[in-house]
């Protein structure tokens, strides 16, 4: 997708975090940050990189993993049907970690549209509002951070998965979320190892 294009969509989507009614889904995002190569100089991208910060606790958004009724918010959004790939994470820890590199903050809700970053986004002048790098002690403590919150995630959901196995119902929702957590938790554990 062309650059314009990508912060077209990014533009759309800070503007929907700000429109969504706040009781009307189990959580609320409460910030949107932006990372990867939209905040590089412009080219054409593939997909656009977003953080989505929610109220819920760090231990309810595990690495790699979304809450209830993420896809619902996503859907709402349209977040869904355009080109992101979108991290979910929790307001009581840090956005950024190995993955998500000197994120820009885009959108939040005690502030709205932050429109000096999304102007730098655009302009391909973002290196200028982004934050400094962590030192790798800093990056190291918060990945071994996410690394205890991401087994307790994963013990649950492995728990979950157990307990409905051969119950009624439908077991892909919780395959799924066995799969993320699995997911989360391994590519923590290689950044380590």
């Amino acid at each position: 997708m062309k650059w314009t294009r990508a912060v077209h969509h990014l533009t759309e989507l800070a503007e929907k975090c700000g429109e969504l009614p706040g009781s009307f889904f189990r959580f609320q995002v409460v910030e949107l940050w932006v990372f990867g190569e939209l905040l590089d100089v412009p080219k054409d991208l593939e997909i656009i990189e977003v953080a989505l910060v929610t109220d819920l606790p760090v231990d309810e958004v595990p690495w790699r993993t979304e809450p209830l009724g993420a896809e619902h918010w996503a859907n709402s959004t349209r977040l869904s049907r355009n080109p992101f790939d979108a991290l979910w994470r929790s307001k009581d820890a840090p956005v950024w970690n190995h993955r998500i590199e000197r994120p820009a903050l885009i959108w939040s809700a005690a502030d709205g549209i932050n429109e000096e970053v999304l102007v730098a986004v655009s302009d391909g002048t973002a290196e200028l509002v982004r934050p400094p790098a962590p030192t790798p002690e800093e990056l190291k403590k918060r990945v071994e951070d996410e690394l205890e919150v991401s087994l307790k995630g994963l013990r649950r959901a492995n728990q979950e998965y157990t307990d409905r196995r051969w119950g009624a119902g439908k077991l892909t929702p919780h395959s799924d979320a066995l799969w993320r957590t699995t997911t989360g938790y391994l590519d923590l554990l290689d950044v380590l190892n």
